[in-house]
């Protein structure tokens, strides 16, 4: 029986954003739509494909500086 816990869910949902993010950015405006909703609407825009894809990196980082700088204050 195979157990999945935690790590293998952020693998595979970090690779399935990394696929959509890829396909949004970089594949869509070379192949044909799709049929699937979601892709298609992404294939269509023009500006906030690119906002999403961008903005949760950002949020990581923004939520590990600012760990990292309470722990600073905590410690000193």
């Amino acid at each position: 029986m195979y157990y999945c816990n935690e790590g293998h869910i952020l693998i595979i949902a970090s690779a399935l954003f990394l696929l959509v993010g890829c396909y949004a950015v970089l594949f869509s405006a070379f192949l044909p739509l799709t049929r699937i909703y979601l892709l298609d609407i992404l294939a269509r825009d023009t500006h906030y494909k690119y906002f999403v894809v961008l903005v949760v990196p950002m949020t990581v980082y923004f939520v590990i500086a600012n760990w990292v700088g309470w722990q600073y204050y905590r410690n000193s």
